[in-house]
C-alpha cells in the first residue's frame, strides 16, 4: 500500500508541484485583494432596490470585464473551499464583482449564511470602512 501511494505521488510529482504553486498563489492574492473588493461594497449596498437587468446591459464592454473578472474571482473562491484561502469570502467577491439577473438575491442569500457578515464586517473595521448595513 505504502508502495502504491509512493509510486502514484512520483507519477504525479509535476501535477502536484503545480497545484501546490497554485494553492500557495491564490492563497496570498485572497489576502491581498479580498480586503480591497470588500472595502468597495456601499455600506448601503443591501438597502438598496436591486437594478433592473436587460439583455443589452450585461454585453457592453464594461460588464464583459467585470463578468470575467468576477467569474476568476468565483473560481478562485470556489477553489479554496478546498484549498488554503479565504473560499466563502472570495466567492461572494467574485459575486459581488460580476453583474447579472437575480444577482441581488443571491447576494442576500450568501451575506447571510452563518458567518459571512461577521467576517465582512470585521474585514471593513480593519480598513476603517463602516461596516454593512
Amino acid at each position: 500500500m505504502i508502495q502504491q501511494t509512493l509510486s502514484w505521488l512520483i507519477d504525479y510529482q509535476t501535477l502536484l508541484t503545480w497545484l501546490g504553486i497554485s494553492s500557495l498563489l491564490m492563497f496570498v492574492l485572497s489576502l491581498l485583494l479580498l480586503p480591497w473588493f470588500i472595502k468597495k461594497i456601499p455600506a448601503d449596498y443591501f438597502q438598496r432596490p436591486p437594478k433592473a437587468n436587460t439583455l443589452s446591459d450585461l454585453l457592453t464592454p464594461l460588464n464583459l470585464m467585470r463578468n470575467t473578472l468576477g467569474g476568476l474571482v468565483l473560481i478562485a473562491g470556489i477553489a479554496m473551499l478546498i484549498l488554503p484561502g479565504q473560499g466563502l469570502l472570495t466567492v461572494f467577491a467574485g459575486i459581488a464583482i460580476m453583474h447579472f439577473p437575480g444577482k441581488y438575491q443571491l447576494e442576500r442569500w450568501l451575506i447571510s449564511r452563518n458567518g459571512i457578515l461577521k467576517a465582512v464586517n470585521w474585514l471593513r473595521r480593519k480598513t476603517d470602512t463602516p461596516e454593512l448595513k
